[in-house]
């Protein structure tokens, strides 16, 4: 069942985008020119603003999950695992909402210092925007969306590690940060890996959100807090859809196909990162 249903997903946006390929500005009205001229933004800002919430929060969920797993009292870890679980089951439009009331007013400041102190470095140059509304705004509420499942892995990883290993290291004079150090996350390279691939995927088709706390221009620009900001594929289509007739719903549909196949190749890449890596871990 999962791969007929795979399947026919991919037969159909392959067969709605056919037309999509060879539309022009005078078939579309969403075109500049032709297809690859209009996916190419949104595929530079859906991978860039992916790739910013990945890392803000990789480093952050493994620190989390350590600390739940390993640093704090077991009823303090309990009462933590379960609101770690329950962030995960906030709707997206309600992250969207805290975005744009709360996080984009309260980064400014922020904004505006980086750009004083750090502008010469170039993805901190520009005019700062006046509304907050940023891609690395936008990358912020990823992060915090997809936090909760990548740290709820990482601590069922950890959670797994051999005791005997742990107790060996401590045994041999280990710190508690060196026994996780060499012990503990050695033995969750692979869940960490995975939590990482996962949480990349929610990112890389999250809509509302981003729709809604994105300020887009559909341009390509690596400044992170300038009003200018690349679109995402998926907020893209949420937005346009409902305006869209003719062959522009073809073209909808294509980015769509072009987001199909660059979470399958993520997929892809972190079940080919994890198999060859199969005693990597520590657990053989």
């Amino acid at each position: 069942m999962i791969l007929v249903t795979l399947g026919a997903v991919a037969f159909f946006l392959l067969a709605q985008s056919m037309p999509a390929f060879f539309a022009t500005d005078e078939t579309a009205s969403l075109l500049p020119s032709n297809f690859w001229a209009y996916v190419g933004p949104l595929a530079f800002g859906t991978i860039w603003a992916s790739f910013l919430a990945l890392l803000l929060a990789l480093p952050l969920s493994i620190a989390i999950a350590l600390f739940i797993s390993h640093y704090a009292p077991r009823k303090l870890s309990a009462v933590l695992g379960y609101a770690v679980d329950l962030l995960a089951a906030v709707p997206s439009v309600v992250f969207g909402l805290w975005g744009i009331g709360v996080l984009a007013p309260a980064v400014r400041p922020l904004f505006e210092w980086l750009n004083v102190n750090l502008g010469w470095i170039p993805i901190f140059g520009g005019m700062v925007s006046g509304t907050g509304r940023t891609i690395l705004t936008a990358a912020i509420v990823l992060a915090v969306m997809v936090l909760p499942v990548m740290t709820a892995i990482c601590r069922e990883v950890f959670l797994q590690t051999p005791v005997l290993n742990e107790e060996a290291a401590l045994a041999l004079g280990a710190t508690r940060w060196e026994m996780i150090r060499l012990s503990v996350l050695p033995f969750g390279r692979s869940g960490i890996v995975s939590a990482a691939m996962l949480g990349l995927g929610r990112a890389l088709g999250e809509t509302m959100a981003v729709a809604m706390v994105l300020s887009a221009t559909g341009i390509v620009s690596w400044r992170l807090l300038t009003s200018e900001n690349p679109s995402t594929i998926a907020a893209n289509i949420a937005l346009s859809f409902p305006e869209a007739y003719g062959e522009n719903i073809n073209v909808l549909i294509a980015t769509g196909l072009v987001l199909f196949v660059l979470t399958l190749l993520v997929n892809a890449g972190a079940r080919w990162f994890v198999s060859r890596r199969p005693n990597a871990d520590g657990a053989n």
